[in-house]
């Protein structure tokens, strides 16, 4: 067993792992690219919508927590088809807990993008 890494090369090696976790999520998960597109249009959209440095906070997070959730729930789907390829009522139930969580986030971000923005959309009517 290797001795463990301490200090900035830990950091280093966290970092290569995060990227390669990232580049391998992108390429092999339809899901992680399609929010990953979403992040691309709505970060932007949000920095030029939100009035202050909070609204553009609170914009941005929403979006930022639906690539955490939805990088998890393709770990959850990776490791359950690890686990086993046959069709078990668990595994079928791990899967659908976790894509839950992502409809959730998604649900979250159009809530808050709703709040923050209606009143600048009334405006333009």
């Amino acid at each position: 067993m290797k001795p463990p890494q301490k200090g900035m090369m830990r950091i280093v090696r966290a970092t290569v792992n995060s990227l390669r976790g990232m580049r391998l999520a992108l390429q092999s998960e339809a899901a992680v690219r399609q929010d990953s597109l979403l992040a691309i249009v709505l970060i932007p959209l949000a920095l030029y919508c939100g009035a202050t440095p909070v609204e553009k906070a609170l914009l941005i997070l929403p979006v930022m927590l639906l690539l955490i959730v939805e990088l998890l729930n393709s770990a959850i789907e990776a490791t359950v088809d690890r686990i086993s390829p046959e069709l078990h009522e668990l595994s079928g139930k791990a899967k659908d807990i976790a894509s839950a969580a992502v409809m959730f986030t998604l649900l979250l971000i159009i809530i808050t993008w709703v709040i923050i923005l209606w009143p600048q959309l009334v405006s333009l009517w």
